[in-house]
């Protein structure tokens, strides 16, 4: 703590300086004056916690001094000190809010013990100033939690004593940006340009694991929209700005509207997933937009086996282009959907199993480093943004495409043939396999007719009947389950082609083989 001593005697001064042990009792001498308004200055522009004066001084006296000091608003303690003893002087004194009334000469005990008790009463004063300060915000923490969410009593509210008498507020949420990282958290005014004394310009608070802020007035606003002009042009990697996303609700001018702004957040927040890569801000103008023209229809249990099925077909067909379309049309019909993000999640993760097994049931033979669910399931789960899992499916859809997808770089007519030999089983047409390879079913038909010599239905024939040719041979299975295995819904058709192309039945055929 700091103490200042006036006194107009140059000899009294100094011994003051020295009569006690200051240091030892908590204090440092900041200064002296040997005149009244020279310590009335020191005292307003040092503000020392203890002052220690002569009642007696040139310019001004002792309780002068106290008087103007008091009146500019000083609120530390005084220690006066009286060559008389005058019990008026000392009512007078102790009325200005003097704590001690000591005479001279000075009784270093009685100094020692009237310093004591000061600098205890500074320590309690602190201490209560301390508590009631965390008191208070606390309080104001709560009535700003409830203004958020529109259960306070405005009527109650003292508008003046919450800094709450601006003609405009806005409601911002403030995290990282990367959350599997996290950075400093950066001082909201220092990223403003502004400060923020006495909470003037913005407030801070928690709400639902969030962090708020809670904008007063035109200028901060204003602020605000400086800031957001800096993510427009995408900030510079490893700047205070790439670390942090803000999303902001609408302004309003009433107190009672608040909670309107931070419901565009809550809903902001819901809708962070589907933010693009390196989006820092996500606003209130998206809400009206975008978001309110989301669909009602909710994802079925085939939606995933369709997709699935397309992208099956592109990664054997090696065909880039109708993967990177595809995904690209997946992203935007789930961001189109209203619904859950884990469900969105989920349908993604079914998604790539379900091709997974897929590729792994038809190319038992070729080695693709694939990861374990259980591994995949968790990596998609921790994903926090859309584009993180659809680049995740893309660079596994690569990958298994250069592992089974057959490409000469030369004739499209090789991975036609290529694909038919991996999926003879599924019912083929020629108009569903002609837009993989980027050909209409009819140029397909006429190039295929001439490359293999047959047309396309009889060679799919050939393939399925020299597998269950194979089947057959092996006695492990029955006729009917033989034609469904390799492509043939109807047992008696399979039977048709089977003498068509073998010149016996297949049950003639297995015990020709077996006699």
């Amino acid at each position: 703590m700091n103490v200042l001593i006036a006194d107009d005697e140059r000899v009294v001064l100094e011994g003051l300086k020295y009569i006690i042990d200051w240091h030892g009792l908590g204090f440092s001498i900041c200064g002296t004056s040997s005149n009244g308004a020279d310590a009335l200055e020191k005292i307003l522009s040092l503000n020392p916690d203890l002052c220690l004066l002569d009642i007696r001084m040139p310019k001004m006296n002792g309780i002068e001094v106290v008087q103007a000091a008091v009146e500019q608003g000083y609120t530390g303690k005084f220690i006066i000190l009286s060559g008389v003893t005058d019990f008026k002087l000392a009512q007078t004194a102790m009325r200005y809010g003097v704590d001690f009334y000591l005479t001279k000469p000075i009784d270093e005990d009685e100094l020692k013990q009237a310093v004591t008790t000061v600098r205890e009463l500074i320590l309690s004063e602190e201490k209560n100033q301390i508590f009631y300060k965390e008191y208070r915000d606390k309080a104001k923490q709560s009535i700003l939690q409830e203004i958020l969410l529109n259960t306070c009593d405005y009527y109650k509210l003292d508008l003046d004593d919450l800094h709450l008498n601006a003609n405009i507020y806005q409601v911002v949420s403030y995290e990282n940006y990367n959350q599997e990282f996290f950075y400093q958290t950066w001082n909201f005014a220092d990223l403003m340009r502004v400060s923020n004394q006495d909470n003037n310009t913005f407030d801070l608070l928690e709400l639902d694991r969030r962090k708020i802020i809670l904008l007063k007035g035109d200028f901060a606003i204003s602020k605000f929209e400086n800031l957001l002009a800096h993510y427009q042009l995408k900030p510079q990697k490893g700047s205070p700005f790439d670390s942090v996303f803000l999303a902001y609700g609408q302004k309003v001018s009433r107190i009672q509207d608040i909670y309107l702004s931070y419901q565009d957040i809550c809903q902001l927040s819901e809708r962070r997933f589907f933010c693009e890569e390196n989006q820092h801000i996500i606003g209130y103008e998206e809400l009206l937009k975008k978001y309110q023209n989301l669909t009602a229809s909710a994802l079925t249990q085939n939606t995933a086996p369709d997709y699935a099925e397309r992208f099956l077909n592109y990664i054997q067909s090696h065909n880039q282009t109708l993967i990177t379309e595809t995904l690209r049309e997946l992203n935007t019909y789930l961001v189109s959907l209203n619904t859950d993000i884990a469900n969105i999640k989920h349908f993604l993760i079914d998604l790539y199993i379900l091709v997974k097994q897929k590729i792994m049931h038809l190319y038992p033979d070729v080695d693709i480093p694939f990861p374990a669910n259980a591994a995949a399931i968790d990596l998609l789960e921790r994903k926090y943004y859309l584009y993180e899992i659809i680049t995740f499916l893309a660079e596994q859809f690569d990958m298994w495409l250069h592992s089974v997808g057959y490409s000469s770089g030369e004739n499209v007519m090789d991975e036609v043939l290529y694909y038919i030999h991996h999926n003879y089983q599924e019912n083929l047409k020629l108009e569903t396999i002609a837009p993989l390879f980027g050909y209409n079913s009819s140029y397909l038909g006429k190039i295929f007719n001439k490359r293999v010599g047959i047309n396309f239905t009889s060679y799919v024939d050939q393939i399925r009947i020299e597998e269950a040719k194979k089947l057959l041979g092996q006695d492990r299975l029955k006729v009917y389950e033989i034609a469904k295995q390799v492509g043939y819904s109807n047992v008696d058709y399979f039977h048709k082609k089977f003498k068509k192309h073998v010149g016996t039945s297949p049950a003639e055929y297995r015990k020709n083989l077996c006699p």
